[in-house]
């Protein structure tokens, strides 16, 4: 099949939506599709391009089989609501362009456009008419309730309409898939068939991210003893997370002396933090890099606590890529989420997977991270590896996902 990828993120990011791009991408060419994507240049969680592409430059390349055309767009040092939307709309129409070259070109038999941005929906519904292309809106994040839910927009005649807008664009895709029943449940309410709706979840690569690999030895490297506690946070560090909770953690365990807090990653708010902590003159935290994709393993591994963090609003609308390497890390993890959302379903459905909390709840959250403490840490948590063993192998969901493209093609969904 000929697939054509339309997402602001892609490899080499190494966080969340760029990096579950560019696997599937890599994937369906390693089985035989004939895979382009349209994207931007990497710049995410850093909000910097990467050295190696210029912001305001076309370009195209070959990665690992898949043609990609990297588009122009607006990064901000500082991240406004108002810079937010400029970004979006720059990407927007510098990728409508290569996006009519890419259909003149060589006509895909499905486009994949990826939430967010839902910014590109207009030209690609518009091309996709034209050219008789069936089209797919995957929705990794709810942009727009994210953006209600963090309150960077406010309610009123404006919301309204943004929100008609929205549902009334989804509406007209052939298919609208999504990383979780709940977000499905959601674009239902939003107006969306039931018949468009696809589940195709994020993945985690279970032969690789395994309970089995020795994380001693980056322990050692980054000069922790064995009998540390290590709490970890890896992932992108921005404002929708609320990660200020992590920090009045770390305050009460501040005489806990074998209680580590390590944050791993990068985004808009490491700078915030890092002041936070200082203030508080805190000698049980630490800022770590992003780290390569082959020294995750090993990183999940040395962590006695992973952390999912979110504030309530987020919590709602986005399901955290992060969960499903610590789920097939055998990771014990605590989790901020209301029972109603996907997260509080999956624990319900599955007790001991995870420990859950409210969120923005500072006791609470201290309280359950103690019960995490109490676990024996040493050994592997056997629910959570066995889930993703279960509902998140990646050769499974792709293969699922293919068969479901060929029904779409032939007019079956």
């Amino acid at each position: 099949m000929r697939f054509l990828f339309l997402s602001l993120n892609y490899s080499p990011e190494l966080t969340g939506i760029g990096k579950y791009n560019g696997e599937m991408a890599e994937k369906l060419y390693s089985i035989g599709g004939e895979v382009s994507v349209i994207v931007a240049p990497p710049y995410y969680p850093e909000w910097k391009v990467n050295s190696q592409y210029k912001s305001y430059l076309y370009k195209n390349e070959s990665v690992n089989g898949v043609s990609v055309t990297r588009c122009p767009l607006y990064v901000p040092s500082k991240v406004t609501t108002l810079k937010r939307l400029l970004h979006l709309s720059s990407f927007a129409v510098s990728s409508s362009i290569a996006l009519l070259i890419k259909l003149i070109k060589n006509r895909p038999e499905v486009i994949f456009l990826v939430q967010p941005t839902l910014f590109c929906a207009p030209t690609t519904l518009l091309l996709s008419k034209l050219f008789g292309v069936k089209t797919v809106m995957h929705i990794q994040d709810f942009e727009v309730d994210a953006m209600f839910g963090l309150g960077m927009v406010n309610e009123g005649r404006v919301a309204r309409i943004v929100k008609r807008t929205e549902s009334w664009l989804m509406k007209k895709f052939d298919v609208v898939s999504s990383i979780s029943h709940s977000m499905l449940e959601n674009a239902e309410r939003k107006g969306v068939d039931k018949s468009k709706l696809l589940f195709f979840p994020n993945w985690a690569d279970t032969s690789f991210v395994t309970p089995e690999t020795d994380g001693s030895a980056l322990r050692k490297e980054w000069g922790f003893a064995e009998t540390d506690k290590i709490v970890l946070y890896a992932g992108n560090i921005g404002q929708k997370q609320g990660l200020e909770i992590v920090i009045e953690a770390a305050k009460n365990f501040e005489y806990e002396k074998q209680v580590k807090f390590i944050f791993v990653g990068a985004g808009a708010y490491v700078n915030t933090l890092k002041e936070l902590a200082k203030a508080s003159n805190l000698e049980n935290v630490y800022f770590k890099p992003l780290q390569d994709w082959e020294d995750v393993p090993a990183m999940l591994s040395m962590a006695d606590v992973h952390l999912v963090v979110q504030k309530k609003g987020a919590a709602d609308a986005v399901l955290p890529s992060k969960l499903t390497n610590i789920l097939s890390a055998g990771g014990h993890a605590l989790v901020t989420a209301e029972a109603s959302t996907e997260l509080g379903k999956i624990e319900q459905a599955n007790p001991g997977i995870y420990t859950i909390v409210e969120p923005e709840n500072t006791k609470d959250f201290i309280t359950g991270l103690n019960t995490v403490l109490t676990h024996n840490t040493s050994k592997p948590n056997v629910i959570a590896r066995n889930y993703a063993q279960k509902n998140l192998d990646i050769n499974n969901i792709i293969e699922r996902f293919i068969s479901d493209m060929k029904k779409l093609v032939k007019g079956k969904i």
